[in-house]
């Protein structure tokens, strides 16, 4: 085996980890995979020979790549929305494919993602690295040419915005779908009544339509049903599919991918509702197994 044929294999053993780095930096399950292809292309150039650790290496250039990708979309500002919503990981109800699983390991919900489209790019680097795969400061600092200490601060403060932020779900799946099941019935039974009992107080609505559609941001029980109940009135074909491992809905208008919803249930309420509606996004997924 020559030393490219080796690196190859090397690469693909470290290529799970890589993937889900990039996708809790970019939230772009596209941007994700040029970035790893990106490293691999570093790698092939490169003389590792003196390379110790060579999954930390790629590590390093992943989130390096992913960083300078965050800062050129913030400086473009092409995605200046008011709302943004990351790429849903999507599965059909009965279990995500193993290469899913990778990249959703540790409990990578949606509503996570977006909170982590709120920090700086140097945030969410520190955060990602050290608080989801227990990178060293140390090794993180010269990635962003900071010290260990200002690196710490920078994790330190987006933790807290995440505390802050993100609703912790309730993990049974099966209590998750009737309170989905719930919120479908009453949408479509036009009970308000019902709707505002299913969701919580403080929900949170989120809809993307990209950069030619319609963008939301809505918070309270009554708001999210009054628009709820406009909804239903659309023909829209639902379908249920685990989004980034929870309970979630696709919607199919005329036997096309319409929208996605994750669905973040807590303590048997619906708190927070994000919906891709952006075609352009949607067309680049795959939903093949949910069938339309």
């Amino acid at each position: 085996m020559d030393q490219q044929e080796w690196l190859a294999r090397q690469f693909e053993d470290h290529r799970p980890r890589l993937r889900a780095v990039a996708y809790r930096m970019l939230g772009s399950l596209s941007e994700a995979d040029d970035a790893v292809q990106d490293a691999w292309l570093r790698l092939s150039r490169a003389d590792t020979s003196e390379v110790d650790n060579l999954g930390g290496w790629l590590t390093t250039v992943v989130a390096r790549v992913a960083l300078n990708m965050l800062r050129a979309r913030n400086t473009r500002r092409e995605e200046s929305l008011d709302v943004r919503v990351p790429d849903p990981i999507i599965d059909p109800t009965e279990g995500s494919n193993p290469e899913h699983e990778a990249l959703l390991a540790d409990s990578v919900g949606l509503a996570l993602l977006v909170v982590l489209e709120t920090l700086t790019p140097a945030e969410r680097l520190a955060f990602v690295l050290h608080d989801m795969f227990a990178v060293p400061f140390d090794e993180i600092a010269p990635i962003m040419e900071r010290s260990p200490e200002a690196t710490r601060q920078l994790a330190s403060r987006a933790r807290r915005r995440v505390r802050g932020a993100d609703p912790v779900p309730d993990a049974d799946l099966t209590a998750q779908w009737e309170v989905v099941e719930a919120f479908l019935a009453a949408a479509r039974g036009g009970d308000f009544n019902a709707l505002v009992a299913v969701l919580d107080p403080d929900v949170v609505l989120r809809a993307d339509g990209g950069l030619s559609g319609i963008s939301q941001h809505i918070r309270g029980a009554e708001t999210v049903a009054s628009q709820a109940l406009l909804w239903s009135r659309v023909d829209l074909t639902m379908r249920r599919a685990l989004i980034n491992g929870a309970a979630g809905m696709v919607a199919f208008l005329h036997g096309r991918p319409f929208s996605i919803a994750a669905i973040t249930i807590k303590n048997s309420k619906i708190v927070e509702i994000d919906f891709l509606a952006d075609p352009e996004r949607i067309a680049r997924l795959d939903l093949t197994e949910l069938g339309n």
